[in-house]
């Protein structure tokens, strides 16, 4: 378990490629991907925070629960509020829809904990902030992002200092190919053997 490090699930969204159903709870391997994810989470780190205006789809999940500060800004507005409640200098920042997230993987970022403010993948051709570590002493920067109307992650990752892990790095890690893959469409669920299992809501 990694002490100083929370995990975080970022699980807001519209989820409007999936036609408006929540991707967290999407089953892989007869599993919701939200409950794979936040066992794994409690197996790596001592806190495990997901940021959601749905509290009620995790209630069961024993996991702390935290609103967006900055409703209706995206991802980065989630992250801002999970670094505001989380008791560790670092957290790992994971989106809610990546079914095959990997424990090396998230060790070997974890491993370059640093000077930088944020741990950051490169992986075929763009970066993935949300498969990524932040530190705490981010907020500030992330409240000058969000209340100037900048919320977009890469537009933020752009004021801070990032140590970004390239692609040949990662690409020798075990299991990097299938952390870093997130489904956004039906047909990227289906690609992974997965499938909404609950009635539509």
């Amino acid at each position: 378990m990694t002490a100083s490090v929370a995990g975080v699930i970022v699980a807001g969204g519209r989820a409007s490629r999936m036609g408006g159903r929540d991707k967290a709870f999407a089953a892989v391997g007869g599993e919701p991907i939200a409950v794979r994810t936040i066992r794994l989470f409690h197996d790596l780190f001592p806190q495990v925070l997901v940021a959601t205006d749905r509290p009620e789809r995790f209630r069961a999940l024993g996991v702390e629960t935290v609103a967006d500060r900055f409703p209706g800004l995206g991802p980065l507005a989630g992250i801002h509020a999970a670094l505001l409640a989380a008791r560790h200098p670092y957290a790992f920042v994971a989106a809610c829809d990546m079914p095959g997230l990997d424990p090396h993987v998230i060790r070997f970022l974890l491993a370059r904990i640093g000077g930088a403010d944020a741990v950051v993948p490169r992986w075929e051709g763009d970066v993935e902030p949300l498969h990524a570590v932040y530190a705490a002493r981010c907020v500030p920067a992330m409240e000058t992002s969000l209340r100037a109307g900048r919320p977009t992650l890469r537009d933020f990752l752009g004021t801070i200092r990032v140590d970004y892990v390239s692609e040949a790095e990662l690409g020798r890690i075990r299991g990097a190919a299938a952390s870093l893959i997130n489904v956004n469409t039906p047909e990227e669920l289906a690609a992974v053997g997965g499938r909404f299992e609950e009635p539509r809501g």
